[in-house]
């Protein structure tokens, strides 16, 4: 299999990790066993972006439709969350990884935020690999905040109507200071991107495959890179645009 070249790397990849419960209930096992060979396949990710080079990764661990779901699952994905923070943040600083959040913090329960909040603040001074965790996250929400902050910020006279430009609306999205992604891969043969970074999607390369994630190796992942060096990214230009 052709391998990935470490040149010309994408600076962020976002995954949409979806198929826990089908691929369960495809072994007879219950949708909790997904969920825990889910979390070790995005370790398993982490790893492979942080070796890479790769500069943010962005999972979709929780969406703000997901509360819908069996509150016993949801108490299950919570304390799946805190249990493996607790136990990684020591190997988060010692790969240099950042670990940073998006999402409303409203709903989250206090013992999952002040996890949440402990490992941010202890590797913000790391510099190499960012972990973006998309957490009770809905980009339509995170669009109509950014919109009432910047109507806000000009009620206050802090800015110009006039003054209002894609930098503006970027900087008060969850994601100000990152880069937005160069790819999306989304896994479980789901072609659609379900309510996940609208703004910041608009130039990204998407990638689809059939896999469930919790079946989504480091070569499956590899797979997915090679592919995106293969494209050619004009946007918008009649040249390639590197």
């Amino acid at each position: 299999m052709k391998k990935s070249d470490n040149q010309k790397l994408p600076a962020h990849v976002a995954i949409i990790m979806d198929g826990n419960g089908r691929w369960a209930k495809g072994r007879n096992l219950d949708r909790t066993q997904g969920h825990i060979e889910g979390a070790r396949r995005a370790e398993a990710i982490v790893d492979a972006a942080n070796a890479m080079g790769i500069k943010v990764l962005t999972l979709f661990t929780f969406s703000t439709e997901n509360w819908s779901r069996p509150e016993s699952e949801i108490s299950m994905l919570m304390n799946l969350l805190t249990t493996i923070l607790h136990k990684k943040i020591d190997k988060l600083n010692k790969e240099n990884i950042r670990f940073q959040m998006i999402g409303r913090k409203d709903k989250i329960p206090e013992s999952v935020c002040s996890v949440l909040n402990r490992v941010v603040s202890e590797t913000k001074a790391n510099t190499g690999l960012t972990l973006n965790l998309a957490f009770n996250y809905g980009s339509r929400l995170e669009i109509l905040d950014a919109v009432k902050n910047i109507g806000q910020a000009v009620l206050d006279q802090k800015i110009r109507v006039e003054d209002i430009d894609e930098q503006t609306i970027g900087d008060a999205l969850y994601t100000r200071g990152l880069p937005d992604p160069d790819l999306l891969i989304r896994t479980s043969g789901e072609k659609r991107i379900s309510n996940f970074l609208l703004w910041q999607l608009s130039y990204a390369e998407f990638y689809f495959t059939e896999t469930f994630w919790p079946d989504f190796t480091v070569d499956e992942f590899d797979k997915a890179i090679v592919d995106y060096q293969g494209r050619k990214r004009r946007f918008g230009n009649l040249v390639e645009t590197k």
